[in-house]
């Protein structure tokens, strides 16, 4: 880092050792589950016994998360804030899958609880890994 961006470190990262992969893998993985979700409401519908309407309007959410966890990936010097929030829309992504899980919301099929799980965990590892490149980064800084 520059000195100019050196004496902002508290708000914006340069992303280089880990925190910029783990933003553009977590885009892609996300992007590619909401457009299955969009084009695939229907039959992903039935075989994991949610709504193809909660489907659509998931994929719908994913593809605009993804676009901007893309961006925030891709600027030359990643802004701290939109870190901390990507890593908290993770969070609340993973407990609020875990908590549809384990409550049956929308009675998914044994097949729909099992991607869900593994999509919370999943959501939960991006979220880690962010955090820990933000950690790494704030050190180097």
């Amino acid at each position: 880092m520059n000195d100019s961006t050196t004496s902002i470190a508290g708000s914006r990262l340069d992303g280089r050792p880990l925190l910029r992969p783990a933003l553009k893998l977590d885009a892609v993985v996300t992007g590619a589950n909401g457009a299955a979700y969009l084009v695939a409401a229907g039959p992903l519908g039935d075989l994991f016994g949610l709504s193809p309407t909660l489907l659509r309007a998931a994929g719908a959410f994913l593809l605009l998360f993804a676009a901007a966890v893309w961006i925030t990936g891709s600027r030359r010097e990643i802004p701290r804030a939109a870190v901390i929030a990507i890593v908290a829309l993770n969070v609340v992504w993973a407990v609020e899958s875990l908590v549809e899980a384990v409550v049956g919301w929308g009675s998914p099929t044994a097949v729909g609880t099992i991607w869900i799980v593994m999509q919370a965990v999943t959501v939960a590892g991006f979220a880690g890994l962010q955090a820990l490149g933000l950690r790494r980064e704030q050190r180097s800084a």
